[in-house]
């Protein structure tokens, strides 16, 4: 049986439908919820019950080859700059997607090691649905 699963490039982010170009890596698309314990005198099983409590879409962090004229990675300065949110859309190579509201909390437009390339990261925090 051959798997099903599928490569990751080809991955593309957009920022309110501009795309963020030159990108090589995506990470922390993690949905987590707190846990509130609900255990009372009238709990039968002498363990801790909990409940869902409030959800947090996390945080995502992008890296990618610096190119100032991409009109994409200007994008995320200009969204940290104006102090808003803006729809991230993650689209997969096998059409799946992922879209969330996002604020920009960190911007590096230039990382220069001696010996490497220039990059660029940025970390956006998930806000609402």
């Amino acid at each position: 049986m051959s798997t099903a699963g599928s490569i990751a490039f080809g991955t593309v982010l957009t920022l309110d439908s501009e795309t963020v170009g030159e990108v090589t890596q995506i990470s922390g698309i993690e949905l987590t919820a707190d846990a509130v314990e609900m255990t009372s005198h009238d709990s039968t099983s002498r363990y801790r019950e909990y409940i869902q409590g409030l959800r947090s879409g996390g945080t995502i962090t992008v890296t990618g080859n610096h190119v100032p004229a991409d009109a994409g990675q200007a994008k995320i300065l200009s969204v940290f700059n104006a102090d808003a949110a803006v729809t991230a859309t993650i689209v997969f190579p096998d059409d799946s997607d992922w879209s969330a509201s996002v604020i920009v909390t960190a911007y590096k437009p230039a990382d220069a090691p001696v010996d490497g390339k220039l990059e660029f990261t940025a970390t956006f925090q998930v806000t609402g649905v």
